[in-house]
Protein backbone atom coordinates (compact mmCIF):
# COMPACT_ATOMS: atom_id res chain seq x y z
CA UNK A 1 0.00 0.00 0.00
CA UNK A 2 3.12 2.29 1.07
CA UNK A 3 4.36 1.59 -2.69
CA UNK A 4 1.58 2.44 -4.21
CA UNK A 5 1.65 5.86 -2.63
CA UNK A 6 4.49 6.39 -3.16
CA UNK A 7 3.89 5.61 -6.91
CA UNK A 8 0.54 7.83 -7.12
CA UNK A 9 2.74 10.43 -5.61
CA UNK A 10 5.55 10.09 -8.21
CA UNK A 11 3.18 10.32 -11.13
CA UNK A 12 1.51 13.50 -9.66
CA UNK A 13 4.48 15.09 -9.11
CA UNK A 14 5.69 14.16 -12.94
CA UNK A 15 2.07 15.18 -14.08
CA UNK A 16 3.40 18.22 -12.38
CA UNK A 17 5.61 19.36 -15.38
CA UNK A 18 3.28 19.01 -18.00
CA UNK A 19 0.22 21.13 -16.82
CA UNK A 20 -0.21 24.33 -19.16
CA UNK A 21 1.56 26.90 -16.43
CA UNK A 22 4.91 25.21 -16.88
CA UNK A 23 4.38 24.84 -20.84
CA UNK A 24 3.45 28.81 -20.80
CA UNK A 25 7.09 29.11 -18.33
CA UNK A 26 8.72 26.81 -21.37
CA UNK A 27 7.55 29.14 -24.04
CA UNK A 28 8.69 32.05 -22.23
CA UNK A 29 11.71 31.24 -21.56
CA UNK A 30 12.24 29.96 -24.99
CA UNK A 31 11.12 33.49 -26.03
CA UNK A 32 13.06 34.86 -24.05
CA UNK A 33 16.26 33.43 -24.90
CA UNK A 34 15.23 33.91 -29.07
CA UNK A 35 14.57 37.69 -27.87
CA UNK A 36 18.21 38.06 -26.24
CA UNK A 37 19.86 36.52 -28.65
CA UNK A 38 18.60 38.69 -31.35
CA UNK A 39 19.41 41.89 -29.53
CA UNK A 40 22.96 40.82 -29.25
CA UNK A 41 23.26 40.36 -32.61
CA UNK A 42 21.69 43.63 -32.91
CA UNK A 43 23.57 45.06 -31.03
CA UNK A 44 26.99 43.78 -31.67
CA UNK A 45 26.24 44.58 -35.66
CA UNK A 46 25.63 48.10 -34.60
CA UNK A 47 28.39 48.33 -32.89
CA UNK A 48 30.50 46.72 -34.94
CA UNK A 49 29.43 49.14 -37.48
CA UNK A 50 29.79 51.94 -35.53
CA UNK A 51 33.24 51.15 -34.79
CA UNK A 52 34.08 50.97 -38.25
CA UNK A 53 32.60 53.99 -39.64
CA UNK A 54 34.42 55.87 -37.05
CA UNK A 55 37.79 53.87 -37.90
CA UNK A 56 37.24 54.80 -41.93
CA UNK A 57 36.86 58.07 -40.82
CA UNK A 58 39.91 58.44 -39.12
CA UNK A 59 42.02 56.58 -41.92
CA UNK A 60 40.32 59.16 -44.68
CA UNK A 61 41.59 61.77 -42.79
CA UNK A 62 45.16 60.52 -42.40
CA UNK A 63 44.66 59.86 -46.19
CA UNK A 64 43.75 63.24 -46.87
CA UNK A 65 46.89 64.57 -44.87
CA UNK A 66 49.37 62.31 -46.80
CA UNK A 67 47.58 63.80 -50.07
CA UNK A 68 48.77 67.19 -49.30
CA UNK A 69 52.52 66.16 -48.77
CA UNK A 70 54.46 66.30 -52.33
CA UNK A 71 55.89 62.85 -53.16
CA UNK A 72 59.32 63.13 -52.45
CA UNK A 73 58.39 64.46 -48.59
CA UNK A 74 56.13 61.31 -48.31
CA UNK A 75 59.18 58.97 -47.41
CA UNK A 76 59.86 61.38 -44.40
CA UNK A 77 56.08 62.05 -43.18
CA UNK A 78 55.68 58.43 -42.53
CA UNK A 79 58.74 57.77 -40.45
CA UNK A 80 57.81 60.97 -38.43
CA UNK A 81 54.52 59.51 -37.85
CA UNK A 82 56.13 56.20 -36.55
CA UNK A 83 58.46 58.24 -34.29
CA UNK A 84 55.56 59.76 -32.69
CA UNK A 85 52.68 57.25 -32.73
CA UNK A 86 53.27 56.40 -28.51
CA UNK A 87 49.84 53.91 -28.08
CA UNK A 88 51.05 52.04 -32.06
CA UNK A 89 47.61 51.96 -33.40
CA UNK A 90 48.06 53.15 -36.78
CA UNK A 91 50.10 51.74 -38.81
CA UNK A 92 51.26 53.00 -42.17
CA UNK A 93 53.00 51.42 -45.83
CA UNK A 94 54.53 52.74 -49.03
CA UNK A 95 54.55 50.16 -52.10
CA UNK A 96 55.77 50.37 -55.72
CA UNK A 97 52.94 49.57 -57.65
CA UNK A 98 54.99 45.63 -58.09
CA UNK A 99 54.46 45.21 -54.12
CA UNK A 100 58.02 46.41 -53.52
CA UNK A 101 58.49 47.56 -49.88
CA UNK A 102 59.29 51.43 -50.15
CA UNK A 103 58.70 52.93 -46.56
CA UNK A 104 56.31 52.38 -43.65
CA UNK A 105 56.19 49.98 -40.54
CA UNK A 106 53.95 47.37 -43.35
CA UNK A 107 56.39 45.00 -44.68
CA UNK A 108 54.40 43.81 -47.71
CA UNK A 109 50.93 45.01 -49.18
CA UNK A 110 48.10 42.99 -48.01
CA UNK A 111 46.31 40.68 -50.50
CA UNK A 112 43.57 41.63 -52.67
CA UNK A 113 43.48 45.35 -50.55
CA UNK A 114 40.76 47.41 -53.19
CA UNK A 115 42.82 51.21 -52.80
CA UNK A 116 39.72 52.73 -53.26
CA UNK A 117 39.38 55.22 -50.15
CA UNK A 118 36.99 52.18 -48.72
CA UNK A 119 37.80 50.74 -45.10
CA UNK A 120 38.27 46.46 -44.81
CA UNK A 121 38.87 44.50 -41.61
CA UNK A 122 41.69 42.15 -42.29
CA UNK A 123 42.08 39.28 -40.11
CA UNK A 124 45.59 38.41 -38.84
CA UNK A 125 46.74 39.28 -42.53
CA UNK A 126 49.26 41.97 -42.39
CA UNK A 127 52.64 41.03 -41.94
CA UNK A 128 54.53 44.38 -39.62
CA UNK A 129 57.96 45.22 -38.89
CA UNK A 130 59.16 44.45 -35.39
CA UNK A 131 55.97 42.54 -34.63
CA UNK A 132 54.10 39.46 -35.68
CA UNK A 133 51.04 39.51 -37.38
CA UNK A 134 48.48 41.88 -36.37
CA UNK A 135 44.58 40.32 -34.91
CA UNK A 136 42.01 42.17 -36.20
CA UNK A 137 43.12 45.69 -38.30
CA UNK A 138 41.08 47.72 -40.31
CA UNK A 139 42.90 49.32 -44.13
CA UNK A 140 42.34 51.98 -46.10
CA UNK A 141 44.64 52.94 -49.26
CA UNK A 142 45.09 54.90 -52.58
CA UNK A 143 46.81 55.43 -55.36
CA UNK A 144 48.91 58.43 -55.46
CA UNK A 145 49.83 60.11 -58.58
CA UNK A 146 52.87 59.31 -59.34
CA UNK A 147 51.46 55.57 -59.35
CA UNK A 148 52.81 54.53 -55.54
CA UNK A 149 50.41 52.21 -53.15
CA UNK A 150 49.85 54.00 -49.69
CA UNK A 151 48.15 51.97 -47.53
CA UNK A 152 47.03 53.36 -44.24
CA UNK A 153 46.10 50.63 -41.11
CA UNK A 154 44.19 50.84 -37.59
CA UNK A 155 44.46 47.96 -35.19
CA UNK A 156 40.98 46.99 -33.80
CA UNK A 157 42.15 45.19 -31.27
CA UNK A 158 41.31 47.56 -27.95
CA UNK A 159 38.08 48.72 -29.17
CA UNK A 160 36.86 44.99 -29.63
CA UNK A 161 37.64 44.49 -26.35
CA UNK A 162 35.65 47.00 -24.89
CA UNK A 163 32.89 45.81 -27.37
CA UNK A 164 32.96 42.23 -26.36
CA UNK A 165 32.96 43.39 -22.40
CA UNK A 166 29.85 45.36 -23.85
CA UNK A 167 28.06 42.31 -25.49
CA UNK A 168 29.04 39.73 -22.21
CA UNK A 169 27.82 42.07 -19.93
CA UNK A 170 24.61 42.39 -21.94
CA UNK A 171 24.36 38.22 -22.64
CA UNK A 172 25.14 38.03 -18.68
CA UNK A 173 23.02 40.54 -17.71
CA UNK A 174 20.85 39.12 -19.74
CA UNK A 175 20.84 35.73 -18.30
CA UNK A 176 20.71 36.69 -14.80
CA UNK A 177 16.96 38.73 -15.97
CA UNK A 178 16.34 35.43 -17.23
CA UNK A 179 17.33 33.37 -14.39
CA UNK A 180 15.03 36.24 -11.94
CA UNK A 181 11.91 36.07 -14.35
CA UNK A 182 11.87 32.41 -14.26
CA UNK A 183 12.10 31.64 -10.62
CA UNK A 184 9.36 34.64 -9.96
CA UNK A 185 7.34 32.95 -13.05
CA UNK A 186 7.76 29.72 -10.64
CA UNK A 187 6.97 30.33 -7.76
CA UNK A 188 3.40 32.45 -9.03
CA UNK A 189 3.01 28.93 -11.17
CA UNK A 190 3.67 27.02 -7.82
CA UNK A 191 1.09 29.16 -6.23
CA UNK A 192 -1.50 28.40 -9.14
CA UNK A 193 -0.35 24.90 -9.87
CA UNK A 194 -1.28 24.54 -5.47
CA UNK A 195 -5.19 26.39 -6.75
CA UNK A 196 -5.43 23.70 -9.45
CA UNK A 197 -4.74 20.79 -7.10
CA UNK A 198 -6.85 21.90 -4.29
CA UNK A 199 -9.59 22.37 -7.07
CA UNK A 200 -8.81 19.17 -8.56
CA UNK A 201 -9.31 17.43 -5.47
CA UNK A 202 -13.24 18.89 -4.73
CA UNK A 203 -14.24 18.26 -8.64
CA UNK A 204 -12.82 14.43 -8.04
CA UNK A 205 -15.03 14.31 -4.70
CA UNK A 206 -17.87 16.00 -6.76
CA UNK A 207 -17.48 13.47 -9.53
CA UNK A 208 -17.49 10.60 -6.95
CA UNK A 209 -21.15 12.15 -6.12
CA UNK A 210 -20.44 14.38 -2.89
CA UNK A 211 -22.03 17.11 -4.45
CA UNK A 212 -21.73 19.08 -0.85
CA UNK A 213 -17.97 19.90 -1.60
CA UNK A 214 -17.30 23.27 -3.41
CA UNK A 215 -14.73 24.76 -5.19
CA UNK A 216 -12.17 27.22 -3.11
CA UNK A 217 -12.51 30.73 -3.57
CA UNK A 218 -9.23 32.77 -2.41
CA UNK A 219 -9.10 35.94 -4.73
CA UNK A 220 -10.52 37.72 -7.74
CA UNK A 221 -8.50 36.34 -10.81
CA UNK A 222 -9.59 34.07 -13.56
CA UNK A 223 -9.90 30.97 -11.60
CA UNK A 224 -11.35 32.31 -9.06
CA UNK A 225 -14.24 33.82 -11.24
CA UNK A 226 -14.81 30.58 -12.12
CA UNK A 227 -15.15 28.84 -8.91
CA UNK A 228 -18.09 30.93 -8.39
CA UNK A 229 -19.52 29.98 -11.32
CA UNK A 230 -18.77 26.35 -10.90
CA UNK A 231 -20.19 26.65 -7.26
CA UNK A 232 -22.83 28.37 -8.27
CA UNK A 233 -23.85 25.74 -10.93
CA UNK A 234 -23.09 22.64 -8.44
CA UNK A 235 -25.83 24.64 -6.01
CA UNK A 236 -28.21 24.64 -8.76
CA UNK A 237 -27.62 20.34 -9.56
CA UNK A 238 -27.36 19.71 -6.24
CA UNK A 239 -30.98 21.29 -5.44
CA UNK A 240 -32.47 19.80 -8.89
CA UNK A 241 -30.93 16.53 -8.12
CA UNK A 242 -32.51 16.43 -4.37
CA UNK A 243 -36.12 17.25 -5.88
CA UNK A 244 -35.56 14.87 -8.32
CA UNK A 245 -34.61 12.90 -5.53
CA UNK A 246 -37.16 13.41 -3.26
CA UNK A 247 -39.97 13.11 -5.63
CA UNK A 248 -38.30 9.65 -6.77
CA UNK A 249 -38.09 7.97 -3.29
CA UNK A 250 -42.15 9.77 -1.69
CA UNK A 251 -43.35 8.18 -4.97
CA UNK A 252 -41.51 4.63 -4.25
CA UNK A 253 -42.68 5.40 -0.76
CA UNK A 254 -46.37 6.26 -1.04
CA UNK A 255 -46.52 3.19 -3.52
CA UNK A 256 -45.14 0.90 -1.56
CA UNK A 257 -47.64 1.19 1.18
CA UNK A 258 -50.54 0.78 -0.54
CA UNK A 259 -49.15 -1.96 -2.49
CA UNK A 260 -48.63 -3.76 0.92
CA UNK A 261 -52.14 -3.51 2.01
CA UNK A 262 -53.33 -5.12 -1.48
CA UNK A 263 -50.75 -7.85 -0.72
CA UNK A 264 -52.41 -8.22 2.87
CA UNK A 265 -55.69 -8.19 1.70
CA UNK A 266 -54.94 -10.59 -1.18
CA UNK A 267 -53.61 -13.04 1.66
CA UNK A 268 -56.95 -12.24 3.43
CA UNK A 269 -58.92 -12.89 0.57
CA UNK A 270 -57.34 -16.68 -0.09
CA UNK A 271 -57.98 -17.44 3.27
CA UNK A 272 -62.38 -17.49 2.54
CA UNK A 273 -63.58 -20.65 1.88
CA UNK A 274 -65.52 -19.64 -1.43
CA UNK A 275 -61.86 -18.92 -2.94
CA UNK A 276 -60.31 -22.21 -1.86
CA UNK A 277 -63.77 -24.04 -3.62
CA UNK A 278 -62.38 -22.14 -6.64
CA UNK A 279 -59.20 -23.52 -7.92
CA UNK A 280 -58.99 -21.00 -10.93
CA UNK A 281 -59.98 -18.10 -8.73
CA UNK A 282 -57.12 -19.52 -6.02
CA UNK A 283 -54.89 -19.76 -9.28
CA UNK A 284 -55.36 -16.39 -10.52
CA UNK A 285 -55.43 -15.06 -6.55
CA UNK A 286 -52.11 -16.37 -6.50
CA UNK A 287 -50.77 -14.91 -8.97
CA UNK A 288 -52.08 -11.26 -8.17
CA UNK A 289 -49.60 -11.85 -4.68
CA UNK A 290 -46.69 -13.24 -6.69
CA UNK A 291 -46.85 -9.73 -8.92
CA UNK A 292 -47.31 -8.18 -5.86
CA UNK A 293 -44.64 -9.70 -4.03
CA UNK A 294 -42.19 -8.37 -7.40
CA UNK A 295 -43.76 -4.77 -7.08
CA UNK A 296 -42.48 -4.75 -3.72
CA UNK A 297 -39.41 -6.01 -3.68
CA UNK A 298 -38.33 -3.83 -6.63
CA UNK A 299 -39.40 -0.49 -4.54
CA UNK A 300 -37.19 -1.95 -1.50
CA UNK A 301 -34.26 -2.32 -3.97
CA UNK A 302 -35.10 1.47 -5.15
CA UNK A 303 -35.08 2.57 -1.98
CA UNK A 304 -32.36 0.41 -1.14
CA UNK A 305 -29.92 2.11 -3.82
CA UNK A 306 -31.23 5.43 -3.11
CA UNK A 307 -30.30 5.38 0.35
CA UNK A 308 -26.47 3.78 -0.69
CA UNK A 309 -26.70 6.88 -2.62
CA UNK A 310 -27.03 9.14 -0.08
CA UNK A 311 -24.78 8.10 2.03
CA UNK A 312 -21.71 10.70 3.13
CA UNK A 313 -18.45 10.13 1.29
CA UNK A 314 -16.78 7.84 3.86
CA UNK A 315 -18.41 8.86 6.50
CA UNK A 316 -18.58 5.21 7.89
CA UNK A 317 -15.92 3.60 6.59
CA UNK A 318 -13.85 1.36 8.96
CA UNK A 319 -10.79 -1.23 8.03
CA UNK A 320 -12.38 -4.36 6.69
CA UNK A 321 -10.70 -7.98 6.65
CA UNK A 322 -11.61 -8.66 3.12
CA UNK A 323 -10.68 -12.61 3.16
CA UNK A 324 -12.79 -13.03 6.33
CA UNK A 325 -16.05 -11.46 4.79
CA UNK A 326 -15.41 -13.91 1.71
CA UNK A 327 -14.80 -16.98 3.41
CA UNK A 328 -18.10 -16.11 5.45
CA UNK A 329 -20.22 -15.58 1.86
CA UNK A 330 -18.70 -18.65 1.05
CA UNK A 331 -19.98 -20.43 4.55
CA UNK A 332 -23.37 -18.93 3.69
CA UNK A 333 -23.84 -19.88 0.10
CA UNK A 334 -22.59 -23.42 0.57
CA UNK A 335 -25.89 -24.96 1.53
CA UNK A 336 -27.58 -23.21 -1.97
CA UNK A 337 -24.62 -24.39 -4.17
CA UNK A 338 -25.17 -27.92 -3.17
CA UNK A 339 -29.00 -28.01 -3.44
CA UNK A 340 -28.35 -26.90 -7.35
CA UNK A 341 -25.88 -29.60 -7.15
CA UNK A 342 -22.63 -26.76 -8.21
CA UNK A 343 -19.13 -27.53 -8.15
CA UNK A 344 -18.39 -24.75 -5.17
CA UNK A 345 -14.86 -23.42 -5.26
CA UNK A 346 -14.38 -20.92 -2.51
CA UNK A 347 -10.63 -19.63 -2.29
CA UNK A 348 -9.84 -16.40 -0.15
CA UNK A 349 -5.58 -15.41 -0.10
CA UNK A 350 -4.74 -13.18 2.37
CA UNK A 351 -5.09 -9.02 1.49
CA UNK A 352 -4.21 -5.85 2.59
CA UNK A 353 -7.43 -4.71 4.67
CA UNK A 354 -9.42 -2.03 3.07
CA UNK A 355 -11.14 1.25 3.64
CA UNK A 356 -15.11 0.66 3.49
CA UNK A 357 -18.75 0.20 4.71
CA UNK A 358 -18.67 -3.96 5.55
CA UNK A 359 -22.04 -4.06 5.36
CA UNK A 360 -22.51 -2.74 2.00
CA UNK A 361 -19.83 -4.85 1.01
CA UNK A 362 -21.07 -7.76 2.03
CA UNK A 363 -24.50 -6.76 0.64
CA UNK A 364 -23.12 -6.08 -2.90
CA UNK A 365 -20.69 -9.45 -3.20
CA UNK A 366 -23.64 -11.63 -1.81
CA UNK A 367 -25.85 -9.91 -4.95
CA UNK A 368 -22.41 -11.03 -7.29
CA UNK A 369 -22.53 -14.79 -5.55
CA UNK A 370 -26.45 -15.05 -5.59
CA UNK A 371 -26.62 -14.34 -9.53
CA UNK A 372 -23.81 -16.46 -10.24
CA UNK A 373 -25.70 -19.83 -8.18
CA UNK A 374 -29.17 -18.63 -10.07
CA UNK A 375 -27.83 -18.49 -13.88
CA UNK A 376 -25.21 -21.47 -13.57
CA UNK A 377 -26.72 -24.30 -14.63
CA UNK A 378 -27.89 -27.20 -12.34
CA UNK A 379 -24.71 -29.35 -11.41
CA UNK A 380 -22.18 -26.71 -12.88
CA UNK A 381 -19.21 -24.74 -11.88
CA UNK A 382 -19.33 -21.88 -9.43
CA UNK A 383 -16.29 -20.45 -7.79
CA UNK A 384 -15.27 -17.47 -5.83
CA UNK A 385 -11.63 -16.58 -5.73
CA UNK A 386 -10.22 -13.40 -3.47
CA UNK A 387 -6.87 -12.18 -4.70
CA UNK A 388 -3.65 -10.18 -3.90
CA UNK A 389 -2.42 -7.71 -6.67
CA UNK A 390 0.49 -5.21 -7.22
CA UNK A 391 -2.46 -2.10 -6.66
CA UNK A 392 -4.88 -4.14 -4.26
CA UNK A 393 -7.06 -7.10 -3.24
CA UNK A 394 -9.23 -8.85 -6.32
CA UNK A 395 -12.51 -10.65 -6.12
CA UNK A 396 -13.85 -12.72 -8.95
CA UNK A 397 -16.83 -14.29 -9.00
CA UNK A 398 -17.29 -16.90 -12.18
CA UNK A 399 -19.98 -19.33 -13.29
CA UNK A 400 -20.40 -21.29 -16.44
CA UNK A 401 -23.68 -20.30 -17.40
CA UNK A 402 -24.51 -18.94 -20.50
CA UNK A 403 -22.98 -15.37 -19.93
CA UNK A 404 -23.61 -11.92 -20.80
CA UNK A 405 -23.61 -10.72 -24.32
CA UNK A 406 -20.71 -7.83 -24.91
CA UNK A 407 -23.05 -5.25 -25.64
CA UNK A 408 -25.16 -5.61 -22.86
CA UNK A 409 -22.73 -5.40 -20.06
CA UNK A 410 -22.79 -2.00 -19.70
CA UNK A 411 -26.65 -2.26 -19.26
CA UNK A 412 -27.09 -4.85 -17.04
CA UNK A 413 -25.91 -2.43 -14.12
CA UNK A 414 -28.44 0.18 -14.89
CA UNK A 415 -32.08 -0.15 -13.06
CA UNK A 416 -34.34 -3.16 -13.94
CA UNK A 417 -32.68 -4.04 -17.24
CA UNK A 418 -32.84 -7.87 -17.25
CA UNK A 419 -31.05 -9.39 -20.25
CA UNK A 420 -32.95 -11.37 -22.91
CA UNK A 421 -31.53 -14.49 -21.22
CA UNK A 422 -32.65 -13.18 -17.48
CA UNK A 423 -36.16 -12.23 -18.41
CA UNK A 424 -37.93 -15.88 -17.17
CA UNK A 425 -35.48 -16.19 -14.17
CA UNK A 426 -36.99 -14.42 -10.78
CA UNK A 427 -35.73 -10.82 -9.75
CA UNK A 428 -35.87 -7.00 -9.69
CA UNK A 429 -33.22 -6.43 -12.07
CA UNK A 430 -31.85 -4.21 -9.35
CA UNK A 431 -29.35 -6.62 -8.21
CA UNK A 432 -26.21 -5.51 -10.31
CA UNK A 433 -27.48 -2.11 -9.89
CA UNK A 434 -27.19 -2.13 -5.81
CA UNK A 435 -23.60 -3.34 -6.33
CA UNK A 436 -22.91 -0.57 -8.88
CA UNK A 437 -23.79 1.93 -6.28
CA UNK A 438 -21.71 0.34 -3.85
CA UNK A 439 -19.16 0.02 -5.86
CA UNK A 440 -19.70 3.94 -6.96
CA UNK A 441 -19.57 4.79 -2.45
CA UNK A 442 -16.11 3.04 -2.56
CA UNK A 443 -14.48 4.06 -5.43
CA UNK A 444 -13.63 0.09 -6.33
CA UNK A 445 -14.08 -0.82 -10.48
CA UNK A 446 -16.68 -3.55 -11.54
CA UNK A 447 -16.09 -5.48 -14.81
CA UNK A 448 -17.39 -7.66 -16.37
CA UNK A 449 -15.83 -10.81 -19.11
CA UNK A 450 -16.19 -14.08 -20.36
CA UNK A 451 -16.66 -16.81 -17.55
CA UNK A 452 -14.51 -18.94 -19.97
CA UNK A 453 -12.42 -17.23 -22.75
CA UNK A 454 -11.91 -19.85 -24.77
CA UNK A 455 -15.11 -20.65 -25.41
CA UNK A 456 -16.71 -17.15 -24.60
CA UNK A 457 -18.75 -18.53 -22.07
CA UNK A 458 -19.93 -18.26 -18.54
CA UNK A 459 -19.69 -14.90 -16.44
CA UNK A 460 -16.98 -13.31 -15.01
CA UNK A 461 -17.41 -10.41 -11.95
CA UNK A 462 -14.42 -8.73 -11.30
CA UNK A 463 -14.32 -6.18 -8.49
CA UNK A 464 -11.11 -4.07 -8.33
CA UNK A 465 -10.86 -3.00 -4.63
CA UNK A 466 -8.43 0.17 -5.57
CA UNK A 467 -9.17 3.48 -6.57
CA UNK A 468 -10.63 3.68 -10.19
CA UNK A 469 -7.80 6.22 -11.20
CA UNK A 470 -5.54 3.33 -11.14
CA UNK A 471 -7.31 0.80 -12.81
CA UNK A 472 -6.13 1.33 -16.12
CA UNK A 473 -2.60 0.35 -14.74
CA UNK A 474 -2.85 -3.30 -14.26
Amino acid sequence: MRSRHIGAELRSKSRRWHTASVRWLYGYTALFGISLTLLVGFVAWIASGAIERATDSIMGWQLTYFESIPDHRLDDAIRMRLEHEHMHTNYYGLFLPNGTYVSGDMLVPPANLRLDHRGYTLYRSLSLRDAGPAPIMRAMGEVRANGMHLIVARDMTSVLKIREVVLRSLVFGGLGALAVATAGSMVLSMRQLARAKEIRRVTEGIALGDLSQRVPVGGRDELDMLAHLVNHMLDEVERLMGEVKGACDGIAHDLRTPLVHVHTLLGHLGERPIVAADPHGAQLLECARAETDRLLERFRAMLRISEIGTLKRRGGFAIVDLQELVQELGTLYEPLAESRELAWHVKAMPVAAVHGDRALLFEAFSNLIDNAIKFAPHGGTVSVTLAKTALGPLLEVTDDGRGIPQDERAAVLQRFYRSHEARHTTGSGLGLSIVAAVMHVHDFTLRIADGNVQQRSGTRMSVACWPTTLVNEI
